[in-house]
Formats: structure tokens, C-alpha cells, sequence
């Protein structure tokens, strides 16, 4: 039976499960989830302001646990900008719908604004995923002198697949919005990865950039 965890690595332990009977087939929304919290851990959604958001709004997950870290080894700085008094800034972007079920949609840092708009880059990705010809992909924002930002996408193809950048942008057109539609696309042989197997996006944007 499959169960589904969120944690942090500074959290030493879940922060939320998803347990097997909480996974239905037929509901693609509740699927999407990341569960309710576990006992004894607690989590606050706020806006950039550190107020508290309302069920399905998006903001940062805070994290109050008594197993986190104490803090980063000889780092003093990153331990006081990962802390928000009690509680742990996780970095993530995500919300909570009325039932208490929690979704992780993306990194804050990974987040595009374009043209006044809020583009969650891993919805940009799913959309893509789902083209037959798409092995791998990460999608980012560039500076761009109209949009402030604009959404590139870095695509790696399933071996012998051929497809062109007119007929990728237009399956796109088909799951999200028009402004979540890649304003370029480029195609690669891989993805800069970490040791841990996680795109180095940071990377991609020096690559594309330069």
C-alpha cells in the first residue's frame, strides 16, 4: 500500500503523511496532496509578510516540531535566516485546502513572476511531462525587460523522439494558462544534477543567461 511523506531534512523526521486509505484513484486533487501533519508537528502557511494565509491560498510552510535541527554546523547566519522564532522556514510554497490536507506546489526560489503573475514552475513541468517525446525537464525564469521574468523551459527527449518547439508550446496551451506557456524552449542532452539526483537550477539559469 503506498504512503506518501513530506519532511525536511532540518525536520529529522515527516512533517505529513498521506496514509494508504487517503489515496483515491478517482480524486486527482487529493492524490496531488502531501497529507495532514503528524502528531506533535505543526505548520503555519504566511504570506511574504509572515501573516498567516487562508485555507487554498499559497504561501511559505512554516515548521514547528521538537525534533528540528538545532541549526547549521558553524553557520550561525543561515540558522537565523531558516528561523522565524519557534518556527522553520522550509522554503516551500504550498497550501492547505479546508480538510487540513496539505500541497507542496513549489520552491519559493523556483517561483516565476512574470508579467505581474505568479507561475509555479513545477505546474510548467507536469504540463510537459505528460508529452510522449519528454524524458526530463525543468522549467525556470530568465530576466526579461517586458515580463520582469519570463518561463524557459530546458527539455531532454526520450531517445529517437523527434518533436519541435511549435507543437510543445501548443500541447501546453491544452493544461495551463496562456501566461504559464514557455516563452522559449530549449533542448538539451541532460539536466545539471546534484548528487542527490535534483536539478541544479541555478545552474541552467547561469547556462541559459550566458
Amino acid at each position: 500500500e503506498l504512503v506518501q511523506y513530506y519532511g525536511i531534512t532540518e525536520t529529522t523526521g515527516p512533517v505529513t503523511v498521506l496514509r494508504p486509505d487517503q489515496h483515491d484513484p478517482n480524486d486527482e486533487a487529493r492524490l496531488k496532496s502531501c497529507g495532514r501533519t503528524v502528531p506533535l508537528v505543526d505548520v503555519r502557511i504566511v504570506d511574504t509578510d509572515g501573516n498567516d494565509v487562508e485555507p487554498g491560498a499559497i504561501g511559505e510552510l512554516l515548521i514547528r516540531t521538537p525534533s528540528l535541527f538545532e541549526g547549521y554546523l558553524n553557520n550561525p547566519k543561515a540558522t537565523s535566516e531558516a528561523m522565524a522564532g519557534v518556527w522553520y522556514r522550509s522554503g516551500d510554497a504550498g497550501y492547505r485546502d479546508a480538510d487540513g490536507f496539505y500541497y507542496v506546489v513549489d520552491r519559493i526560489k523556483d517561483m516565476i513572476v512574470t508579467g505581474g503573475e505568479n507561475v509555479y514552475s513545477s505546474e510548467v513541468e507536469l504540463a510537459l511531462e505528460q508529452h510522449d517525446s519528454v524524458n526530463a525537464v525543468a522549467v525556470i525564469g530568465i530576466p526579461d525587460p517586458r515580463w520582469g521574468h519570463k518561463v524557459v523551459a530546458v527539455i531532454v527527449l526520450h531517445e529517437g523522439a523527434k518533436v519541435t518547439v511549435e507543437e510543445l508550446i501548443a500541447h501546453c496551451r491544452t493544461k495551463i494558462a496562456g501566461y504559464k506557456v514557455p516563452k522559449n524552449i530549449h533542448f538539451a542532452a541532460s539536466l545539471p544534477l546534484s548528487g542527490a539526483g535534483k536539478v541544479l537550477k541555478r545552474v541552467l539559469r547561469d547556462q541559459i543567461r550566458d
